[in-house]
């Protein structure tokens, strides 16, 4: 049975936050605020609970979702070949607005859709997501509406548009705050040997060049010696969500498509992330 639980109280945070986690151990999805929008998750290394997720949005295995994750170390144990610069942005701007795309660890059984072996990583900057990622560890996260419909911007907002397809819904008030614009994460295609923007989000180009100076801007090509990558379709999530979700994911309400060198990760739906 779908329940709300209001966040904003403590007794009822306690109860919303062990129920969202039976729930996802049962492969149900759960709705939960991220610092962008409200996303939908499900256990990440669920096969199953990622094919609710999809279905619950209307979306196909083409657009994978992006996974949220509780903390910094929990990078090493999910994506491999993580570069120097890529570690500088994570440890510059984690918890926040920015999604890594990374290469998979391909000793994982998990099954997130049509990733082309990446996997978009992100860690939130709130409170309920972070309490509810420590008691469940990764969740696949992607803003909480039906595909081409707005970002739910409350739980309850998510639930006019998900309704029975979740489990749990943990209302958190308002992501962002009331009369504040959603901004999606920046995602940055790290699976390169150059790092490259293919979404503009929280994190500015020049914010992120303070840490890594040769990070390439949305559609920038590398110098002439450089071999550009052929372009795929992305996604993400985390946008105006992600959740991402954000990707969370991942999302953002206008559907542009950009290039993510060799990742499959969409970002035309605004951790989520959200």
């Amino acid at each position: 049975m779908t329940t709300t639980y209001n966040c904003t109280s403590d007794d009822e945070r306690a109860q919303g936050l062990e129920h969202a986690q039976r729930a996802i151990s049962e492969k149900k999805c759960v709705v939960l605020p991220t610092d962008t929008v409200y996303g939908i998750g499900a256990d990440a290394f669920s096969p199953q609970a990622v094919t609710m997720l999809l279905v619950s949005k209307g979306r196909s295995r083409t657009m994978p979702p992006p996974v949220l994750i509780p903390r910094l170390n929990a990078l090493d144990g999910l994506a491999t070949d993580v570069s120097a610069d890529a570690r500088k942005l994570a440890e510059a701007f984690w918890p926040g607005g920015l999604t890594l795309i990374l290469h998979a660890q391909p000793s994982l059984d998990w099954d997130l859709g049509e990733t082309k072996g990446t996997v978009a990583l992100r860690m939130p900057a709130d409170d309920i997501a972070l309490e509810l990622l420590t008691l469940t560890g990764p969740l696949a996260v992607s803003s909480a509406n039906r595909t081409g419909q707005a970002p739910g911007q409350t739980a309850a907002a998510a639930r006019e548009q998900l309704a029975e397809s979740v489990e749990v819904y943990l209302e958190g008030g308002f992501r962002p705050k009331e009369g504040e614009t959603a901004v999606p994460s920046t995602i940055v295609d790290a699976t390169g040997p150059l790092l490259r923007v293919v979404r503009n989000g929280a994190v500015s180009l020049d914010q992120l060049r303070e840490h890594v100076p040769g990070v390439l801007g949305l559609g920038e090509i590398p110098m002439a010696a450089e071999e550009p990558q052929e372009p795929v379709t992305a996604e993400a999530s985390d946008a105006p969500e992600t959740a991402g979700d954000s990707a969370a994911a991942g999302p953002a309400a206008a559907q542009a498509h950009s290039a993510a060198g060799s990742s499959a990760v969409s970002t035309n739906d605004n951790n989520a992330e959200n």
